[in-house]
Parts: C-alpha cells; sequence; structure tokens
C-alpha cells in the first residue's frame, strides 16, 4: 500500500483479515496504516532505493490516494502488478486533464475553462462561464482547499494570483438540488459492480455525512452508475474507484470529479453492506471474485474531523449508548479542525430515521 492514512488503514483491516501480508510506504513515521501492517517502510514516494526494496517485497501494490506520482507508479511495475495503472491516477491528478476525459467519455461535467494565464480568466468569461463561479488549482486540491469563490473577473484575476499563478479551472457555479457518489469496483477482466448510489453533504468544503440509499429517482441512481461505469471502463482502471456528481435543479447530472480509490462517501459500505469497499479493494487487486454489495440497511455516515476534540476526546458514550451506531477511529495522534479523525454509521429501518439519530449524536459530540 502506498500511502497512510485512514484509507491505507481500513485496506490494511480488510486485507489482513483475508490473511495477506501488507507493507505500508508512507513517510510519516506514525501513520494510521503502518499501525497496523505487518511492515512500513519510512521513506518519499520518490525514494527509489525504498521503491525497489518495496517493489522486491510485494505481490501486487495499490495506493489509497491519488497523489502519488505516476513516476512512481511506472517504476513499481517492473516488480510487479500495480493497480489501479499509472496511468488511471495521473488522469485524476489533473483538474483540466480529468474534465477533458470526462468529455471523451460522452458525459458532461460541470461547464468550466482551463485557466493557465490571467489572460484566459477573461476570455472564459466571455464565452463559458457566467458569475458566480468557482477557481480550483488544477493539482492538489482537495476537501476545499486550493479554491475560492468569485464574482468576477477581477476577483478571478486576484485569487489566480493569489495562487500563485499555477494551471486552474473556473468552473460554473450551478444550482444544486444535491450532491451523489457511485463507488465501483473493476476486475482485471474489466467486469464492473457498483455500490449503492450514495447521496453526500458538504460542510466548508469537506463531507460532512453520507446518506445511502440516496434521496432520488431510481432511474438517476442507474444512470449516475452507468456513467461511473463508463468512466471505469475508458480508464481500464482496475481496483475500487470513486465518482462524484451534481444533480442540478434542472435535473441534469454532472460529472464533478473522479477518485481512483477507495473513498469518503464509501465509508457506509463497512457496516451497511455485505462487502466492504476496503474489501472488494483487496478482491480486485488480488484476482479475487467480486464480493456482493447488496446494501443491507439504510444508514447515515457521519464524519468527525478534529474541530469535535476541543483540545481532549470526545465523550463517545453518548455515542456509545445508541446501539445501531458503530464508531471508527482513525488512529492519529494529533487533532486539528478539518482534519478527519473518524467517522461513524448510524443504521436504522429508514433512512430518515437514521438521519434524525445521526445528527442528534453530532450535536451531543459537540
Amino acid at each position: 500500500m502506498l500511502g497512510g492514512g485512514q484509507l491505507g488503514r481500513m485496506f490494511t483491516v480488510a486485507a489482513r483479515t483475508l490473511g495477506y501480508r501488507v507493507i505500508v510506504l508512507e513517510p510519516d513515521q506514525h501513520s494510521p496504516a503502518a499501525q497496523l501492517a505487518d511492515e512500513h517502510i519510512i521513506a518519499a514516494y520518490d525514494d527509489e532505493p525504498a521503491l525497489t526494496l518495496f517493489g522486491k517485497q510485494c505481490d501486487v501494490v495499490t495506493t489509497e490516494f491519488e497523489n502519488i506520482p505516476a513516476k512512481t507508479l511506472e517504476f513499481l511495475a517492473q516488480f510487479c502488478p500495480v493497480r489501479p495503472s499509472a496511468r488511471a491516477v495521473e488522469m485524476a491528478q489533473d483538474r483540466i486533464v480529468e474534465k477533458e476525459f470526462v468529455l471523451s467519455c460522452g458525459l458532461l461535467p460541470v461547464p468550466f475553462a482551463a485557466i493557465r494565464t490571467a489572460v484566459d480568466i477573461g476570455a472564459a468569461a466571455k464565452e463559458l462561464v457566467t458569475f458566480p463561479a468557482i477557481l480550483k488549482t488544477a493539482r492538489f486540491g482537495y476537501d476545499g482547499k486550493g479554491q475560492a469563490t468569485v464574482h468576477s473577473v477581477a476577483e478571478s484575476e486576484a485569487a489566480f494570483a493569489q495562487m500563485g499563478g499555477v494551471a486552474c479551472v473556473l468552473e460554473q457555479r450551478v444550482e444544486l438540488e444535491r450532491e451523489i457518489s457511485v463507488i465501483l469496483a473493476r476486475s482485471i477482466g474489466g467486469e464492473v459492480r457498483c455500490f449503492p448510489v450514495a447521496e453526500n453533504e458538504h460542510r466548508n468544503g469537506i463531507l460532512h455525512q453520507t446518506i445511502v440509499p440516496a434521496r432520488i429517482d431510481p432511474k438517476l441512481a442507474q444512470s449516475a452508475q452507468a456513467a461511473a461505469t463508463r468512466i471505469a471502463t475508458k480508464l481500464e482502471f482496475v481496483g475500487v474507484m470513486a465518482v462524484e456528481f451534481f444533480v442540478t435543479k434542472k435535473g441534469e447530472l454532472l460529472v464533478n470529479e473522479m477518485a481512483p480509490r477507495t473513498h469518503n462517501s464509501g465509508h457506509y459500505t463497512l457496516d451497511a453492506c455485505v462487502t466492504s469497499q476496503f474489501e472488494q479493494q483487496v478482491r480486485m487487486i488480488c484476482g479475487l471474485p467480486f464480493g456482493d454489495t447488496r446494501l443491507l440497511s439504510p444508514v447515515v455516515m457521519v464524519n468527525l474531523l478534529g474541530d469535535v476534540w476541543h483540545g481532549t476526546q470526545p465523550d463517545w458514550l453518548s455515542l456509545l449508548q445508541s446501539s445501531n451506531t458503530k464508531l471508527h477511529l482513525y488512529g492519529k495522534r494529533e487533532a486539528r479542525p478539518g482534519r478527519k479523525m473518524g467517522h461513524y454509521c448510524t443504521l436504522a429501518e429508514r433512512v430518515e430515521e437514521a438521519a434524525t439519530q445521526a445528527e442528534q449524536i453530532f450535536q451531543a459530540l459537540q
């Protein structure tokens, strides 16, 4: 596993449960995944001697986040299969490349313009994008980082300068009905299985909660799964990936972004599906059959950020008193505002009941 965060940690649990040994390569000596792995190689992702040691010990390599350098994945491919491939991961590292790829799949991204120089902003405002809009760095942005809401060409130019003049996308701000995501798995042989469509609520650019099943028309859910499948197939992807969509008030289904890995909005699968997204990742990269993706119960997953800690451990009793709620903590040493420290899943017979209980728990933890 390249990367030692919470996604790597939950993958490690799933892999070891199935009897595999796991080596984590991650520069942070206290990483969540390394706490549970068989071996931890503490090294940078471009350290070739360390990568050689790593690759020679592995039967297959995978990743937990998309910003691993493509050259690293190409280097490791000389020792063993790398799943997903460098091409698939690289496609998701640049928003401009990603959106152009979505268009090539015959799907619609949010209306956008590539901004490589300040001059591009004025041209985009005339031809492609109206304000308000969102300026996002093309690379290394996540959880609301590297983006700014802008209301004019002048604001866009100022934000572009503040971001260091790096390549960006200027996205049309659309009237949202809701945000949804599809978690899917694609096998070495090209077969695809989708998990139930999730409905997501973000706060301050960070996922707050995921509601499953999504409260949308079944035909729209099928369209989202078909679109995500088309993306994975054209990428020749192997593993588990997520595709996030915007549903507009006009009923349009727009591709927001894709993640070539397990995803925060798929954490509900740990408690509410026959097979979790992490077990499915193990199955796909190791050439095993699919696990059943069936939903066993309506569920609401809520992220726990460092904001809840207030300098000390939260009072978990308020959560653990709920017999139908499952707590997952990531083993991170330091709680910081905006940092994902854990999550919980509340299961109930009806999704509305799960949502009400989950919010009551969240308020109690405040």
